[in-house]
């Protein structure tokens, strides 16, 4: 409160300096110095309003000439997502994960008694006395082929003999590698369901197809499943997730397969991830005109987690720009912008300005400054106040409007307003009003 009842009494003082009443003071009203030149604001070296106005350096900095920004979310690498299926109908006997539990590759994730793995043992040994009936069908053949070529040798028999036990032979020989064959095929279904042929009424185990965390869990012990299509679990891998944006058809040809993208995230405000492109959709969607760009970012710190809203900048290419901070800057009532440059110290400078699009704190300026010169940040209005008539803009008495009300700015004889002035000046500071200067 101290600090602004010290700026008002400052600048009423100032004000009646300058006389603020319709016309310039001239120096024999105010200290003797020269009146400033249109467009210019002189601060004594001595006033504390020097002190709490704050400037800043004119700077040239890298802006992006062409960008594109549009929102997005977080997503699940469709890549990396399993969706776990029942390899066999039967009961679930044991689950052996939760919800949001971290899986290795291969770690079992439930257990089921089903008859379909009893069915599959049962093939298999089957199919296993099926091959040692053929190879002790292939061995009587062999020995029946060798009897009567040695028959035949002492013309003891006649040579379709010796045919038909070769054509035995041979039938015997496909026998054996047809049983072998379905031997073979039920083995890879054990293979298949986790079973061994040493071992019966085993339980088929259900293992994870990748490492990941479970995502979601619709199965209890105790249920009968017939259902072998239905997914009862899905894991996903989110060491890396993707982010999914729609991006404008008009901006698409800034984005590139591989190119960097930086991603804010509401859930981490002010800190800014990076990216890469790994798909842009074929079609455009006839509804929003947009077209779906996939970026890739690296999850292994886990902080990111799907559904996660944001937004993607891609900077097509950047440029040398002169830039202000953005309170520097303000408007006339004509429209014009304008800017305070210190030209030495105490003497600022109105300048008209050409102003750019807004990047962050900064506006960019087209012309009217230089880099290096030094800009009022903070009171740009109370010296947009102090400006002689001529340079203000119209319908501006004593600057800015509602400050003559403020300062005591009217439009009476010099005299006159400089006595209401040092009267308010008074009242600001908190001391008594001389009797002299009551009305």
């Amino acid at each position: 409160m101290k600090h602004v009842i010290g700026l008002l009494a400052t600048l009423a003082g100032l004000a009646a300096a300058t006389g603020c009443d319709g016309r310039a003071a001239t120096p024999a009203e105010t200290t003797g110095r020269p009146a400033a030149a249109p467009g210019v604001v002189e601060v004594p070296p001595d006033s504390p309003m020097l002190a709490q106005l704050k400037r800043d350096t004119v700077k040239l900095v890298d802006l992006p000439t062409d960008e594109v920004v549009a929102p997005g979310k977080i997503e699940a690498n469709p890549n990396r997502v399993s969706k776990v299926v029942l390899p066999v109908s039967g009961r679930i006997t044991s689950v052996l994960v939760k919800t949001g539990d971290a899986v290795e590759e291969d770690q079992p994730l439930l257990t089921i008694a089903s008859p379909d793995a009893d069915s599959a043992m049962s093939a298999y040994l089957s199919a296993q006395a099926t091959v040692t009936q053929a190879e002790a069908a292939l061995g009587k053949a062999q020995a029946d082929l060798d009897r009567a070529s040695d028959l035949f040798e002492h013309n003891a028999v006649a040579k379709k003999d010796v045919l038909n036990a070769e054509s035995a032979l041979t039938q015997a020989k496909a026998a054996v590698q047809q049983a072998h064959a379905s031997r073979e095929q039920t083995v890879r279904r054990l293979s298949v369901l986790g079973l061994t042929a040493s071992e019966s009424r085993q339980q088929v185990v259900v293992r994870s197809p990748l490492a990941g965390k479970v995502l979601e869990l619709t199965v209890v012990p105790g249920e009968y499943r017939n259902d072998t299509s239905a997914s009862v679990m899905t894991i996903a891998d989110l060491a890396t997730v993707w982010v999914t944006s729609q991006v404008p058809e008009s901006y698409i040809r800034f984005v590139q397969i591989r190119e960097r993208v930086e991603i804010s995230l509401v859930a981490y405000p002010g800190e800014v991830f990076e990216g890469r492109v790994s798909r842009i959709a074929d079609v455009v969607d006839p509804q929003t005109r947009t077209v779906k760009v996939q970026a890739e970012m690296d999850n292994r710190a886990g902080r990111f987690r799907p559904e996660m809203y944001g937004s993607i900048h891609h900077i097509e290419a950047v440029a040398k720009t002169v830039v202000v901070p953005a309170g520097a800057v303000v408007e006339n009532n004509d429209g014009r912008s304008i800017v305070f440059v210190e030209t030495s110290s105490g003497r600022f400078e109105q300048r008209q300005v050409s102003v750019g699009k807004r990047a962050g704190d900064v506006v960019r300026v087209v012309n009217g400054v230089t880099p290096g010169d030094t800009v009022v940040v903070d009171g740009v209005m109370l010296l947009k106040g102090m400006l002689r008539p001529s340079a203000r803009g119209p319908h501006e008495p004593c600057g800015v409007p509602n400050a003559a009300a403020a300062l005591g700015c009217r439009s009476e004889s010099a005299p006159a307003a400089r006595r209401e002035n040092a009267r308010r000046s008074a009242i600001a500071s908190g001391g008594g009003v001389p009797a002299s200067l009551k009305r």
